[in-house]
């Protein structure tokens, strides 16, 4: 692999992973927008099927040709980097971005709004074409439900049990195959956040454990069942996932209280509105590149 791509498929791994723990910030929208979303999709869902083909086949005596087909199918050269620098990314992020975005919290939801307001492009034009009625008539609701979602009160969880971790990272889980929908932002609502957070910068082992259990079963399940809409209702499910991004952008004003209740602008609005700014000029030069580098490649 050349060293450039795999410093970029590390950089992409990263944002990716620093995106999953902000509350607010999809890392399947991330995904998208680095131009990576369909490729992880698929690879995670050939992946699943070669386990699921190893576990049944070999115990019957099938051997291991037809878990091998599936798994040669994954695109490891961009699997691993990525996967590998997501991890880190989130490790790396709990101790760093977590506490920075805590201490301004204004100015980081700001950028984080330009950043998926912008973002808002890509689903949009994979599209193809003018938009019809049918795909408002899908985005709308989808954005409002997204709305909703996104404005409901956070739980509280100080000493969460097995279950509700292994449940909270299967539900979680699904926000890194669904863009539009924010896993740390999940966790914020069921409770599971800041545990989830105290439990990596402390190295608890027996948690990080169960939500990995919990984050493998939502991955085999949901990835499956992602995989077929894209294939049969692509544009439907285009549609919808740009209506979960839109809606979700309620989790990023500024102007909030504890309880997610929506206030008026107040205090240093330019400020924040060139936080914004920043965000939308970060995507819109990272969509340029991506064209650019397109445009290269069709050469």
């Amino acid at each position: 692999m050349p060293a450039l791509l795999l410093l970029w498929n590390v950089a992409r791994g990263a944002l990716i992973g620093v995106s999953e723990i902000i509350p607010g910030v999809s890392g399947g929208t991330i995904a998208l927008l680095v131009g990576v979303y369909e490729r992880l999709i698929q690879s995670a869902a050939e992946l699943v099927r070669g386990v699921v083909r190893f576990v049944l086949d070999v115990p019957r005596g099938r051997g291991t040709a037809g878990a091998r087909e599936h798994l040669l199918a994954v695109s490891w050269s961009t699997v691993l980097p990525v996967g590998i620098a997501m991890l880190a990314a989130v490790v790396v992020g709990a101790r760093i971005v977590a506490p920075l975005v805590e201490a301004h919290p204004l100015e980081a939801r700001a950028l984080f709004a330009g950043l998926i307001a912008a973002s808002l492009v890509v689903p949009a034009r994979m599209l193809g074409g003018r938009w019809r009625l049918r795909d408002w008539a899908l985005a709308v609701p989808a954005a409002v439900l997204s709305f909703l979602l996104t404005g409901l009160p956070a739980a509280d969880a100080a000493e969460p049990g097995a279950l509700a971790i292994v449940a909270s990272a299967a539900v979680a889980i699904c926000a890194l195959v669904l863009p539009g929908v924010s896993g740390s932002f999940v966790l914020v609502t069921t409770g599971m956040y800041e545990p989830t957070l105290r439990a990596l910068n402390a190295g608890d082992v027996a948690y990080v454990a169960l939500f990995a259990v919990g984050a493998v079963l939502g991955l085999a399940v949901f990835v499956q069942v992602l995989l077929w809409l894209l294939r049969q209702h692509h544009r439907v499910t285009l549609a919808i996932m740009t209506g979960l991004m839109a809606g979700s952008l309620r989790a990023l004003w500024p102007w909030q209280t504890e309880e997610r209740a929506l206030l008026a602008p107040s205090g240093d609005v330019v400020a924040l509105s060139l936080w914004f700014a920043l965000g939308l000029v970060v995507v819109g030069a990272l969509l340029a590149a991506e064209a650019l580098a397109k445009r290269r490649s069709s050469r």
